[in-house]
C-alpha cells in the first residue's frame, strides 16, 4: 500500500512538534506540511478539549479539504457530536492512546469509521486513571507524600513552573478544587 498523506494540527506548537514526529516515525504515513494540507488524505487534530479555537480550526480544515479528520483530544463534550460530524471527523481518540493513532489514520484513509457517538462515549467512560498522564501521576505521588512544589521539581528534574503548570492543567481539566482533592482523585482512581 502507498503511504497515506497526513497533515497535523495541534492547539500548541510543542504538541504539534510531538505529533508530527510521532506521525513521521511511521513508514505507512507521509506527513505533508501545513501549506500543502489540502493534499492530505487525513488530517490529525490534537487538542486538550473541543473549545472555540478547536472548533474554528476544525471548520476551517473542513472547508479547505474533504479529508477525513482524526481528532485526538483530552475531552470531547457529547453535545459537539453533530459539529464533529459536519467537520469530517471520522475518529476520536484520547490523548493517552497514541498507540492507536496510526490504525485510526489508516482506517480513516480507507473510509472505515465507527460511530462518533460510541467513540466519544468511550472517551468519556475511560477509567479515571486513564485521564491522568504519567507526568501527572508522578507529581501526584509526590504530593501525596507531602512534598511541596520546589521539592517535587527537584525530585523530577522539572522547574517549579512546570510542576505548577502540571498541577493547574490537571486540576482544571478534571474539575478538581485543590491539591488535596487531586490526591484524593488519584487514590480513588487507583493510580497512587
Amino acid at each position: 500500500m502507498d503511504q497515506v498523506r497526513v497533515a497535523a494540527w495541534a492547539s500548541d506548537p510543542i504538541a504539534l512538534t510531538g505529533l508530527i514526529n510521532h506521525l513521521k516515525a511511521r513508514p505507512e504515513l507521509m506527513v505533508v506540511p501545513r501549506a500543502r494540507r489540502g493534499e492530505a488524505a487525513v488530517l490529525v487534530f490534537a487538542v486538550g478539549q473541543v473549545d472555540r479555537d478547536a472548533v474554528a480550526a476544525l471548520r476551517a480544515a473542513a472547508a479547505e479539504s474533504p479529508a477525513a479528520i482524526v481528532l485526538v483530544a483530552g475531552h470531547v463534550d457529547p453535545a459537539h457530536l453533530s459539529l464533529l460530524a459536519d467537520c469530517h471527523v471520522s475518529a476520536v481518540l484520547p490523548r493517552t492512546a497514541l498507540d492507536r493513532l496510526t490504525d485510526s489514520v489508516l482506517a480513516a484513509a480507507r473510509g472505515r469509521t465507527t460511530s462518533l457517538r460510541d467513540q466519544v462515549e468511550a472517551l468519556a467512560n475511560e477509567g479515571d486513571g486513564a485521564a491522568l498522564t504519567p507526568r501527572e501521576v508522578d507529581v501526584l505521588r509526590l504530593m501525596a507524600e507531602g512534598w511541596d512544589t520546589a521539592e517535587i521539581a527537584g525530585k523530577l528534574c522539572y522547574s517549579e513552573r512546570t510542576v505548577k503548570n502540571v498541577i493547574y492543567a490537571m486540576t482544571n481539566r478534571l474539575n478538581l478544587r485543590n491539591r488535596p482533592h487531586a490526591v484524593a482523585y488519584a487514590v480513588r482512581a487507583g493510580v497512587i
